[in-house]
């Protein structure tokens, strides 16, 4: 089920469990959406969104890729342009979804278009502020951290709004990122880079560990085929039972782990590597890196 959650900074601190919170103005019936960028996170939303919160002619794709633009016409109906044009000022959405290193450039192209329309970047590492000085001061942005799990409707997005966002662009938005899954609404866009350490960068520790359980079965005997399958349905259970359950994540590896026990044998031993220790640093060490881009994007 998707779901909206809202963080603050006090939050963030005092706990890791998110106050959930329903968006107080709802979006409207059609959105009209212009897409900067055709790639492959732009199609997910695309996926998401035809159907369930616009048509596919109320989406325009703009991106230099005329086999992209091809193919995204025939899977969804879009109309396409290989440049930013007159269907600007017909969206209700502009959603840029180009490389960090290209949306500078992108915005000088785009800023003399922009008459109110809310503007929301996936752009990795692009501060608010940083693009909303590139669009000469245009302040109806919503900067969001979305994760590669959308492109199987099934991902998280961190949002933040600037202040010129109103109660119902703040309802779009949501509704455009909700489409490919869940969002976590934060109240202060320094807490993006944590966020991004725990969701943004987080499938990639999923693979890692993953491919650790792999290698491990492969040593122990079991076969290529046989460790994957078992590595991977019991991520899927075990996220799956940590959804659902009323306990904490802490309860739940508990009942797991009898004193003397194999699972215990096996916490025992990442707990005299300092594995825990290790993610913690690690996350912060990808929050860390997250701020520094944002300093070295954001530069004039």
């Amino acid at each position: 089920m998707q779901t909206t959650t809202v963080v603050t900074q006090a939050e963030s601190t005092a706990t890791a469990t998110a106050t959930a919170a329903t968006t107080a103005t709802a979006a409207p019936d059609r959105i009209r959406i212009s897409f900067i960028g055709g790639g492959n996170m732009a199609s997910a939303l695309i996926g998401g969104l035809v159907g369930k919160v616009c048509q596919g002619s109320d989406i325009h794709v703009v991106d230099l890729s005329v086999a992209g633009l091809e193919q995204l016409h025939t899977r969804f109906g879009v109309s396409t342009s290989s440049q930013i044009d007159q269907h600007i000022a017909s969206s209700d959405v502009v959603l840029l979804a180009v490389k960090p290193q290209q949306l500078r450039e992108v915005a000088a192209q785009l800023a003399v278009h922009l008459q109110g329309q809310l503007v929301i970047s996936i752009a990795a590492g692009i501060r608010s502020i940083d693009l909303s000085r590139w669009l000469n001061g245009y302040g109806n942005i919503v900067r969001t951290m979305p994760n590669t799990p959308a492109l199987i409707n099934q991902g998280i997005t961190g949002m933040y709004a600037m202040p010129q966002v109103s109660a119902a662009q703040r309802a779009m938005a949501d509704a455009v990122m909700c489409a490919v899954g869940s969002t976590v609404w934060l109240d202060e866009e320094a807490l993006i880079d944590p966020l991004t350490a725990v969701s943004g960068s987080g499938p990639a520790y999923v693979f890692y560990f993953i491919e650790a359980m792999q290698k491990a079965a492969l040593e122990m005997g079991l076969s290529a085929e046989q460790g994957t399958k078992l590595a991977l349905a019991t991520f899927t259970g075990a996220s799956q039972l940590a959804a659902q359950a009323s306990e904490p994540i802490s309860v739940l590896r508990e009942r797991v782990t009898s004193k003397g026990g194999t699972t215990f044998a096996a916490l025992t031993s990442m707990e005299q590597s300092g594995i825990g220790a290790s993610i913690v640093t690690a996350l912060k060490a990808a929050s860390d890196r997250s701020r520094e881009l944002g300093d070295e994007f954001g530069q004039s």
